[in-house]
């Protein structure tokens, strides 16, 4: 079904003709197949080809552009990125989707089934690499000069796939057959040093000049993948480097006999862009990983110095015309890398350096979960990066003084400050080190920004409370919403115009249409069609059905404790006894939908997995229980299976523990498709329930501060609740024995005991009954099929605030100084 929210005249004749015709060169010359022997693949393939001829043309138009403004750039530097599919968006956003539809039928297929060939871009993991491809959309599409820098992993993070209830990881080749959006740039290769040691010298005037000695070689070889803005006036792109060996072999290696040996050093050094997050549970996965962010920031940093220095003598002007920004830590070393490459290479002044950097990079803290935090050995840094080490002890060394200055004899603020952690090894703080490195220090919901500043690093806030600043998320609603989602979008267009699809603000005027009783049936029946397609998916992929007229309740993101998807479970299992051992109906027939990926070495997150099977195993099964209750898990959870998911949601599952997640953006794709939230007082819910009113979500539990207080004052005692409560005993007895596991006995049991024997750090007993009683409120609300549409249509009117358009506009202005380039 086409994409045709946006009213406007059928494409021409001469358009389709013209884009036929395009494809079929490529097919012929690009693919080497004839139109009558081309398969669907080979059809998606040529079609990219043809596409990717307009996003190029895009580019170069964009980039005149920026040249001739002189504009100065942004350039995003992330791990990861997100991406999905591109195929759809590249012609939406260009206004080639009705024009590509009818020329797929030249080619013996529906477009539809020729963007089903297309794998996801496996470059990203979960939130942070969404963001940072929602991020770049909104910047293409406000007109803004910037690009992102990632690695171009051959490998993503894993397939995921559920054999007899657990997940089995497999590798998730998303290049196996390239990709007809890169474009690779060997005019571009970077190289980049690694390892070696420093040796001390004497520069030209007698100061000292370190000596970075007997490296070895990285090379990076940029690849660009073209992101088009909605309208298609500005095309910006990620470039991704892939990592190759410095020489295809090591010829005297070769020379001398060891053919082997110069097979495996190559293969060594082009592991770095092989796979993202290779596990840093062993000192080899530790050392790749640093390799690969600082391989990233390397290669960013060297790209960034030729653009800026074919335009500028000399770095007076650099923060004028570069703001880099750090998404997390993990390319924190960019900050020693500047400091090294203007020091080092360029003759600048250690002062004038730092004062340079400082006001160059900008950083996004997305976490308080201490592990997240990274650190690195310092023997590993002083291995790997000898001269950044140097560095860093020297910034560290620089900062120690002027917190010594503002603080004086305060040895245990110094101590917590520090970039360096003492301990056996010491280790450098990276988000020290960026917070220090940067200009501006910002989370991503206003829960979190105070919680960065009140308790992850109060001393630095107290220092420089002007750095400290916070920029709520958003999303790419033309993605999640009008792409997603076409038939709600062609409703919402129907009512109000088109003008939300630019600014999402404008959904505002969808208020009054709560009341319509027309809009409420259209919507309604939209949510249905996206629950019946989300029923199909489900069958075709599990095997198992999701009755559409059932309640749809989703908990999709990637699996960790502190998301709480065991207390969704823990929920489950009581509605299944209420039924079972007690007799009762529930209020509404509901299945309970989860998704999402555990970290391969963590451990409980991987047993939920299994709980979650395990427990639909049982409860799918039994005829006391089916026909009203459903609990199934979608594998493999990705950007497109997202796609499908939130369209069809009727609740949205947001539970995690109060103060721990930064910020969470399923919970607005969710909202803005119709869903209503289930939540904590966290993240972004609490921005999220001020906008739609707090009788239009369902809000439950513990606040942060009251978690806060139990934590610190040891006033939380789970065992009492267990053994007071027999709701809460019942639940936690089918966990403590063999329920869910009778042919693995005791299997469940850690969950049980993290939560009994060990504290229940995520709070599950203490919110359990608030849940259990919100989530009844939110089932016989679901009986007034006319107030849920209110309320669901309410939800999607007051979801402007949560676009990534107007997140990008407030770090435009606030943070990167950049503007829009439009003529």
């Amino acid at each position: 079904m086409g994409i045709t929210t946006i009213p406007g005249k059928p494409p021409s004749e001469e358009a389709v003709r013209d884009f036929v015709a395009r494809t079929t060169h490529h097919l012929r010359y690009s693919v080497g197949r004839k139109k009558s022997d081309a398969s669907h693949e080979e059809v998606f393939r040529a079609i990219a080809l043809a596409v990717r001829e307009d996003l190029i043309d895009r580019m170069i138009a964009t980039e005149e552009r920026y040249q001739r403004h002189n504009a100065k750039r942004l350039y995003y530097l992330s791990i990861e990125y997100m991406l999905g599919r591109s195929l759809r968006e590249s012609l939406s956003n260009l206004g080639l989707y009705d024009v590509c539809e009818i020329a797929a039928r030249e080619f013996g297929a529906t477009l539809d089934e020729i963007l089903d060939v297309e794998p996801d871009a496996a470059l990203g993991n979960g939130g942070l690499g969404r963001l940072a491809a929602c991020f770049l959309e909104s910047l293409a599409t406000l007109g803004m000069p910037g690009f992102g820098y990632g690695i171009n992993y051959e490998f993503g993070l894993f397939r995921q796939e559920i054999q007899h209830g657990a997940q089995r990881e497999k590798p998730d080749h998303w290049l196996s057959y390239g990709s007809p959006w890169l474009i690779e740039r060997r005019d571009r290769i970077y190289w980049v040093p690694v390892y070696g040691r420093m040796e001390q010298a004497v520069d030209q005037p007698g100061g000292p000049a370190p000596m970075w000695m007997n490296w070895k070689l990285l090379v990076g070889l940029p690849h660009d993948f073209p992101v088009a803005g909605y309208g298609g006036k500005t095309a910006n792109y990620i470039r991704l480097f892939s990592a190759r060996s410095s020489d295809e072999f090591d010829m005297d290696i070769f020379t001398q006999g060891d053919y082997i040996k110069a097979v495996q050093q190559k293969i060594s050094s082009e592991t770095i862009s092989k796979v993202l997050y290779p596990s840093d549970s062993i000192a080899q996965g530790r050392e790749l990983r640093l390799l690969q962010e600082y391989f990233l920031v390397a290669c960013a940093l060297r790209d960034i110095l030729r653009r800026y220095l074919a335009q500028q003598r000399g770095f007076d002007a650099f923060p004028d015309r570069v703001a880099i920004h750090l998404n997390d830590t993990h390319p924190a070393l960019a900050v020693a890398e500047l400091m090294r490459m203007l020091v080092d290479h360029h003759d600048v002044p250690f002062e004038r350096a730092w004062e340079i950097t400082q006001a160059t990079f900008g950083y996004t803290n997305h976490t308080l979960l201490p592990e997240a935090l990274e650190k690195w050995p310092v023997p590993l840094l002083e291995n790997v990066l000898p001269r950044h080490l140097q560095i860093i002890y020297e910034i560290n060394s620089r900062f120690m003084e002027k917190v010594l200055a503002k603080w004086p004899g305060d040895m245990e603020r110094m101590r917590r400050m520090s970039l360096v952690e003492e301990g056996t090894p010491k280790q450098v703080r990276m988000a020290h080190l960026s917070i220090v490195g940067s200009h501006s220090v910002n989370g991503v919901a206003r829960l979190h920004s105070d919680l960065v500043r009140k308790t992850l690093v109060p001393d630095f806030a107290e220092l420089w409370p002007e750095r400290f600043n916070n920029k709520t998320n958003g999303v790419t609603h033309r993605r999640w919403l009008l792409y997603a989602n076409p038939e709600l979008a062609r409703a919402i267009t129907k009512a109000i115009g088109e003008d939300w699809v630019h600014d999402l603000r404008k959904l505002r005027a969808l208020e009054p249409f709560a009341e319509d009783s027309a809009f409420q049936k259209e919507c309604m029946r939209v949510k249905k069609a996206n629950k019946q397609g989300l029923a199909r998916l489900i069958w075709e992929t599990t095997r198992q059905s999701a009755p559409a007229d059932f309640l749809f309740d989703i908990h999709a993101k990637r699996m960790h404790e502190y998301k709480r998807q065991l207390l969704n479970v823990m929920h489950i299992i009581h509605l299944y006894y209420s039924i079972v051992e007690d007799g009762k109906t529930l209020t509404v027939p509901r299945v309970f939908v989860f998704a999402g990926k555990a970290a391969p070495g963590y451990v409980k997150a991987k047993l939920i997995i299994r709980l979650i099977n395990n427990l639909a195993a049982v409860v799918n099964q039994d005829p006391k229980a089916n026909d009203q209750l459903r609990v199934i898990f979608v594998p493999d959870y990705r950007v497109t299976l997202a796609e499908h998911i939130m369209p069809a949601a009727d609740i949205s599952e947001q539970i995690s523990t109060a103060g721990m997640e930064a910020s969470g953006t399923g919970n607005m794709k969710f909202a803005m498709n119709g869903a209503l939230t289930i939540g904590t007082l966290d993240g972004a819910n609490i921005e999220i329930m001020e906008e739609v009113g707090r009788e239009n979500i369902f809000i439950f539990g513990l606040t942060a501060e009251q978690i806060q207080a139990h934590r610190a004052n040891w006033t939380y005692r789970p065992t009492e609740l267990y053994s007071s409560n027999p709701g809460i005993k019942r639940v936690m007895d089918s966990l403590l024995g063999n329920r869910f596991c009778a042919n693995e006995p005791g299997l469940f049991r850690p969950l049980a005991d993290g939560i009994l024997q060990h504290g229940d750090y995520y709070f599950h007993l203490a919110d359990f009954d608030a849940y259990v009683a919100t989530q009844e409120q939110a089932a016989t609300e679901y009986t007034r099929p006319a107030e849920w549409a209110r309320k669901a249509t309410l939800n999607i009117a007051r979801m402007g605030k949560f676009s990534s358009d107007r997140t990008i506009t407030e770090y435009a202005k606030e943070i990167w100084k950049i503007k829009r380039i439009v003529e």
